[in-house]
This record gives structure tokens, sequence and C-alpha cells, in this order.
């Protein structure tokens, strides 16, 4: 799956996202728009149940500075 660039952004907007490993071994692409931490794009926990958080604030309509924040279970 990839995670698109978001609709309507504004800047300053500001969010989380909690992604869900429903069964395991789920992978998450991302659109360009969203920028990680020194351009590293963080891989999600593969163990089933697993909750990865998704940490965002839109620099501007097309740049969203965002980091996963670790790993908490369900």
């Amino acid at each position: 799956h990839t995670l698109k660039a978001p609709a309507n952004c504004t800047a300053g907007q500001s969010g989380n996202i909690y992604l869900v490993q429903v069964s395991g071994n789920g992978t998450l692409a991302y659109n360009a728009a969203w920028q990680f931490v020194s351009a590293s794009v963080p891989t999600l926990t593969t163990t089933a149940n697993a909750v990865d958080i998704l940490t965002y604030a839109a620099r501007s309509a097309t740049t969203i500075d965002a980091v996963i924040l670790h790993k908490l279970s369900r």
C-alpha cells in the first residue's frame, strides 16, 4: 500500500495516524510529500496486532514532516 499525499492540507495542520497490523507482514510506501528525519523512510513493525503511530505536521500543502513513533501492541 502507498500513503498518498494529503488532500486539502494546510500549513500547520498536524495529527496522528494509527497503523495497525491485523495479520502481520504489511508494508507501507509513502508519496513524495511525506518527509522523514534524515530522509530515512521508516519500516513498520510487521508483528501481528502491532500498532505504529505516524505523527505528522504540514510544513506546506505539499510537504508533510513525519515520524513513526515506536511500536505498541493492541
